[in-house]
């Protein structure tokens, strides 16, 4: 069955980098457009109709009466764009502002939730992992789709739901029929999409949504770039020192300490700065955090016993391995 098409009706959240204002938008263009027909225009008139009075000599107050005739309405034009191009940069930051309220709330509901139900952390987190299991496409699908507001959260036909993928016909686990995570899409998925224009980089998000272990670190992912992006860390801007996939490969087989310090490539002192001011100060930030360092060491640890050294190259370069990088160097994980 061909997958649906609803690339474009998906928003990748506020963990991507804004995209910088263009430098000559239509509004400046059309504002440019008049201000011109507007000088050619005045420029003839007052060539037709002042040659005759050539004569009477230079007058102060006609020379600043045709000065304001022609340069006013062209200010006034400019005004008008720049007031336009204004109030459409303020829309797009209340919306970004929304979408990082939406997910601090969600997030200190969850928190809270398990604060009243009185269970030791240990014993929140079993549960929290469980119902994860029981819900890993609905949640983590969600967590994109529904920061769009007042849009259904849409599940697709090729995904079962929570309650149908506890077993299928003859006691057969669902898991054992769906077809394994090609690595490209696993490394994809981990990029996230670069723009709501990146199709291939949505489907490959929606197969890896289907397969548990990822569907996991992709949503605990999601919620830390999110996190992040609010005081204005993005993974776009950071440029960590590339340790070689051997290094890696030792941090999977379960190494610690000096062999593996490398991998704190990140050097940018005030994302690390505020990262570790956050953990100290936001405990939402700071088990957010430790989750996902989590997801990704069980994670990476069962993709090096299989992967190559370029992809695990290339999977380093994503945007969730930097996150990892930044946050596992904040909490003295590489130490």
């Amino acid at each position: 069955m061909a997958e649906p098409d609803t690339d474009r009706a998906v928003d990748i959240g506020i963990y991507a980098k804004p995209a910088p204002v263009p430098g000559m938008t239509d509004t400046d263009k059309l504002a440019l457009a008049l201000a011109l027909l507007w000088l050619v225009g005045s420029g003839l008139f007052f060539l037709m109709f002042s040659g005759g009075e050539a004569s009477v000599g230079f007058d102060p107050l006609r020379f600043v009466v045709t000065l304001l005739a022609v340069f006013l309405p062209v200010a006034l034009i400019w005004v008008g764009a720049a007031a336009t191009r204004s109030a459409r940069i303020m829309r797009e930051e209340s919306a970004r502002l929304h979408l990082a309220i939406d997910g601090i709330r969600q997030i200190y509901l969850q928190s809270q939730k398990t604060a009243a139900s009185g269970a030791s952390p240990e014993v929140a987190r079993k549960l929290n992992e469980i119902v994860e299991q029981q819900k890993k496409t609905e949640i983590a699908l969600s967590g994109f789709i529904s920061i769009r507001p007042h849009a259904p959260v849409p599940v697709p036909a090729a995904v079962p739901r929570a309650e149908e993928q506890a077993s299928l016909a003859l006691g057969t686990p669902s898991d054992a029929l769906t077809p394994p995570l090609a690595t490209d899409d696993f490394i994809s998925a981990l990029q996230f999409p670069e723009s709501p224009e990146d199709k291939e980089g949505f489907r490959a998000l929606r197969r890896a949504l289907q397969d548990r272990q990822a569907a996991q670190l992709i949503q605990a992912a999601q919620d830390v770039l999110t996190l992040l992006s609010q005081d204005g860390i993005y993974m776009d801007d950071l440029r960590p020192d590339r340790a070689r996939p051997e290094i890696w490969r030792k941090f999977a087989q379960g190494e610690r300490g000096r062999a593996i310090a490398s991998l704190g490539g990140i050097r940018d002192r005030s994302s690390l700065a505020l990262s570790a001011a956050r953990m100290r100060n936001d405990t939402i930030f700071r088990d957010a955090t430790h989750h996902f360092l989590r997801k990704f060491d069980h994670t990476f640890a069962a993709f090096e016993q299989t992967a190559s050294d370029a992809e695990i190259a290339a999977l380093t370069d994503t945007r969730t391995a930097r996150a990892f990088m930044l946050l596992g160097r904040a909490t003295g994980t590489f130490d």
